[in-house]
């Protein structure tokens, strides 16, 4: 706040007079324009966008596009196209669904349906075998089993008393 007090009336100070000296300086000249010699050659360039050019027609007519829309499957540097007719699939009704995603695209599972399968696994591994897991999502039956194998929800383990080491105070 004391700065601005101090500063205020430097600013100001023969602030009239410095407004007239510099109104009242010669404006700087515009820069020079080299075009005008150009404005002949834009004129002619006005005629001639209009006129049809017949050794341009004769090259035009011996051009031949022929165009096909890329497949599904078409391989673009060994990822696949993204098209719009994907097969995808309604994913099935659960209690959690709500918070999943609606549709899948075939081959992948959404996280709903992938807890609900290793829990079915864990639970009956007899009924819900890889072949039926991989038969009833559309999923490649080695993907299923290294999942089953390597993912196993919903385990606790409880220690028993006797393995934990208790510290004796001294």
């Amino acid at each position: 706040m004391m700065g601005a007090r101090l500063a205020r009336p430097f600013q100001n100070f023969n602030l009239e007079s410095r407004a007239h000296r510099e109104i009242s300086k010669q404006k700087p000249l515009p820069a020079p324009r080299h075009a005008l010699g150009m404005q002949d050659s834009q004129a002619e360039n006005r005629g001639n966008i209009h006129k049809k050019d017949a050794h341009l027609l004769t090259l035009l007519k011996g051009v031949y596009v022929d165009s096909k829309d890329p497949s599904v499957h078409a391989k673009y540097e060994g990822r696949s196209l993204l098209g719009k007719q994907e097969e995808r699939r309604l994913v099935q009704p659960s209690p959690l669904a709500d918070l999943d995603v609606q549709t899948v695209p075939k081959g992948k599972i959404s996280i709903v349906e992938a807890l609900t399968l290793l829990n079915n696994h864990q639970l009956h591994p007899q009924t819900w075998t890889a072949e039926k897991i991989a038969r009833e999502y559309n999923l490649e039956l080695k993907e299923v089993s290294s999942l089953l194998e390597h993912f196993i929800p919903f385990t606790m383990e409880i220690f028993s008393p006797k393995d934990v080491k208790v510290v004796t105070p001294k």
